[in-house]
């Protein structure tokens, strides 16, 4: 390229409005939905998907990381280009910030393996429990183990309601069940924060990630769930209660609760507008007040 074609290139790529990798994402998840980009098919180069889109490259990495999660793309991490999927049966939603919000089963998975492409994976929680956490979290394990991702350093805090207060939810109808669902919730808060810790630890034998899992308790109960990943994402769900029948030690207890796993999760991204920018900055700063201020040490035991 002579020097004056490529200074006008550069021209033009300075005055294009600048794609944000999720906008890039989307695009070309559109071209592999609609079979313009067909299974099997190698990816144009980074470098020529760049200039395309007017965005750096590392833009185009995370784009085309966000399709692997979505099992869209294969051998992104490889020097030669990414390759669409040979079977886009197993395909997963796309769950991203701006995308419709969704169930938190749905929306999560994808969201954490997105955020283990990251070199410092840094997951903030907030929540009742924390199955959905540990749920979500066995997609980019699965990723690691298939060689697919390999983060150097993972840090996961993880904020959950104490043992030691009556929680606002769940709760039964009639107050003399109180304590018959009090055990049945701490020992699911329990059960789940161990295994996450577990699975997450194993890595540092595995792989030689370096990994630190925290807890902390909350002294009330968190009438929303919140996830903050890299510094860069805030999702957000309420906790919607309904009244239902559930068979715990043998007794039929009726009681208020809410299914965690299913409610919508809303998608912020940090420099997607003021709005959403703010949002993730606020996110951070009361997460981080909590953890720092009237949190307390929490052992996961009964």
């Amino acid at each position: 390229m002579d020097p004056e074609h490529a200074a006008a290139t550069g021209r033009e790529r300075s005055q294009r409005p600048q794609k944000s990798h999720h906008e890039v994402a989307d695009e070309l998840r559109a071209r592999i939905r609609s079979g313009v980009l067909r299974p099997g098919q190698r990816m144009p180069t980074q470098a020529r998907l760049a200039d395309e889109f007017g965005v750096e490259r590392g833009a185009v990495r995370q784009a085309l990381r966000i399709l692997q999660s979505e099992r869209l793309l294969t051998n992104v991490s490889k020097g030669a280009p990414a390759t669409v999927a040979p079977d886009l049966g197993l395909a997963r939603v796309p769950a991203g910030p701006g995308a419709p919000p969704q169930p938190t089963m749905v929306a999560l998975a994808s969201r954490v393996a997105a955020a283990f492409a990251a070199p410092h994976v840094e997951i903030d929680a907030l929540c009742l429990t924390s199955v959905s956490l540990t749920l979500a979290i066995g997609e980019p394990l699965r990723q690691i183990h298939a060689g697919r991702l390999k983060p150097a350093k993972v840090d996961v805090r993880v904020l959950l309601p104490s043992r030691d207060i009556d929680l606002a939810f769940p709760a039964p109808v009639e107050a003399s069940a109180a304590g018959l669902l009090h055990r049945r919730w701490l020992a699911q808060r329990n059960a789940q924060g161990q295994v996450l810790q577990h699975n997450l630890l194993a890595l540092r034998a595995t792989h030689g990630i370096d990994v630190h899992v925290t807890f902390r308790a909350l002294p009330f109960t968190p009438p929303v769930k919140l996830y903050l990943l890299n510094g860069a994402e805030a999702l957000f769900a309420y906790y919607t209660l309904s009244r239902r029948e559930r068979e715990i030690e043998h007794e039929q207890l009726e009681m208020y609760d809410s299914d965690g796993t299913r409610s919508m999760l809303f998608g912020f991204e940090q420099g997607a507008g003021l709005r959403d920018t703010t949002f993730v900055e606020q996110s951070h700063l009361w997460f981080n007040a909590l953890w720092e201020t009237i949190s307390s040490e929490l052992q996961l035991t009964s």
